[in-house]
This record gives C-alpha cells, structure tokens and sequence, in this order.
C-alpha cells in the first residue's frame, strides 16, 4: 500500500531531478554561448586590428603626398600671382595655421597680402541678423548701393566688399579711407569683426572658414558666410572660399556655395584647406578668378578636381 509518505518523497524526488537538470543544462548551454561569443569576440577584434593596420597605412600614404605637395607647392604656384594684392577674410572658426600657410604661397606665388580681416561669432549668429542688417545699413559709404537681397549674408558681403577689394575695372578704391574706417569701427563696435589695422583693399579676397558648423542654427550660420562670400566675389575682380575638410558639408559654408548653382559659377571654393594640395588649390584658384573663371577643388565628393 503507497503511503503518503511515499508520495511526498516521490513528488520531491521529480523536483530535484528537474532542478539538477536544468542546473546541468544551463551549464553545458553556458559553456557553448562563452564560447560562441569568444569566438565572435576574436574574429571581431582582428577585424579592428584589421581596420586600424588600413587606417595606419593610409594616413601614412596621405601624410607622404601631402608632405610632397607641401614640398612642390612653392614651385607650383611661382609667378601666378605677381604684382596681385589678396585680402584675407578669416571667420571665427578658421585656423590659423591655414591662413599662415596660405598667406606663405601668396607671397611665394608673387602676390601681396594686402590686410586681414577677422569676423566674429555674432557675424553668423542667426539671432544677431537683424542688428547686422541695421548696422550694415546706417554704415554704408555714400554713392554705394547695397544688393537688393535682404539675408544679412549678403548685405553684409555689400558693404565689406566695397571696402575690402578695388574696383575691378577702375583699379581704385570703392571708398574713401574716412569711410572705411568709419564702417570699420562701427562693426566692431557692433561685435561682427575684429578691429583690423593697416589694412588697404586688395584685387581679390580670400575668404578662409573651418569645417562643418554644428548646433541650433548651423545651418543658418553656414548659409550666412556662403552667400557673404559670394557677393564679395561680385564686388571685385574675384573670390576664393576655401574650408576644412567637412566644410563641404550640407552644413559647411563650402556646402551652402556649391549647392547653389548661381554662387558656384562665379565663386571657386576649396574644401581641404588644411592639407598642402588645399593650400595650393587656394592659391590657384585665386589666379583662376583672375582669368574670370571658377571651380570646386578639393576631396569631397561634390569638387570637381583636387586643383584648378
């Protein structure tokens, strides 16, 4: 007769069983997965050592050719500006050791850097358009026009452009020195520029900016200095805006001038002012403008070749 003793220790006996066996399961199912993933775990970690052996093998390649263009860069420029004068417009992202070897191939191309001048953040900061508009207005020299635009970008590229580059075709002065200065004082007092010094207008302008803009307003910041560069361009014999690698981005003032069709046939723009070949491109372009053409240099998909 089964007791109901027997039962209990039956039913016991069941559960001990199945807790041993799933402890059993577990064990043998954990040490498959570890060792799956340890598997996956190395094959994964030679793909990076994989990767980086590549990225170390091109930056070294890259590292070499620009070394060699830094080396040619001189050479490759000689004689393309002679007797030409540059201005040179900075923002406040732009590096100076790009406008420090820029500013080397001018005078080794036989041009002169003729003055600098330096925007501020608030130049670009969509929240401040309205002020620049209004600053930009009351300054302007008289018997100047302004463009019928009213972006601030362009307005603004109005008024500097008058002050910055000679007229193309008298080869004089847009404005009296006066008026200059005044305009001068009054956007610095405005906190849009840098108070420059001894600066005297130039044939053509270089406009250098950094990389992509990122944040609220990026892309507002980013479309200001575009079309501040292109209507510069309009007020002279010619412009050149060069960027960072990245500066040809959607959000990249590089990006904005080459997505518009109307500034990218007047204006040439530079997309890797950071590397050697940029630096020579940069200068090369500016020649180009001489000549009334223009182009997209650089590495980014959207140039058309690494030099003019």
């Amino acid at each position: 007769m089964i007791s109901l003793r027997y039962h209990i220790i039956s039913i016991a006996a069941v559960f001990l069983a199945l807790a041993v066996g799933v402890v059993l399961g577990s064990s043998t199912l954990s040490r498959t997965l570890l060792s799956g993933l340890s598997d996956d775990r190395d094959e994964l970690a030679k793909q990076v050592a994989d990767l980086q052996a590549e990225r170390n093998g091109l930056n070294a390649r890259l590292a070499s050719s620009d070394g060699f263009a830094g080396s040619i860069g001189p050479m490759a420029v000689r004689g393309e500006l002679e007797q030409r004068t540059v201005v040179i417009v900075t923002t406040h992202d732009a590096r100076p050791a790009d406008r420090d070897a820029v500013k080397a191939l001018i005078g080794n191309a036989g041009g002169t850097v003729s003055g600098e001048l330096q925007l501020t953040d608030a130049f670009s900061d969509p929240q401040k358009a309205d002020q620049l508009r209004d600053v930009v207005t009351r300054l302007l020299p008289a018997g100047l026009q302004l463009p019928t635009a009213s972006d601030p970008g362009t307005l603004a590229g109005g008024l500097l452009g008058s002050l910055l580059l000679i007229n193309k075709d008298t080869n004089q002065p847009q404005a009296k020195p006066n008026e200059v200065t005044a305009a001068f004082t009054g956007l610095a007092d405005g906190g849009f520029i840098h108070m420059p010094t001894d600066l005297r207008p130039g044939q053509l302008a270089l406009i250098l900016t950094g990389s992509a803009l990122a944040g609220n307003g990026a892309g507002d910041r980013a479309s200001t200095i575009a079309r501040f560069a292109a209507q510069i361009d309009r007020s002279g014999a010619g412009a050149v805006l060069a960027g960072d690698t990245g500066s040809a981005d959607a959000t990249g003032p590089v990006g904005m001038v080459r997505a518009d069709t109307a500034a990218t046939s007047i204006l040439s723009t530079v997309d890797n002012a950071e590397l050697n070949a940029g630096r020579v491109a940069t200068v090369l372009a500016l020649s180009e403008q001489l000549e009334g053409k223009a182009g997209r240099y650089g590495t980014a998909g959207t140039a058309q070749s690494v030099v003019p």
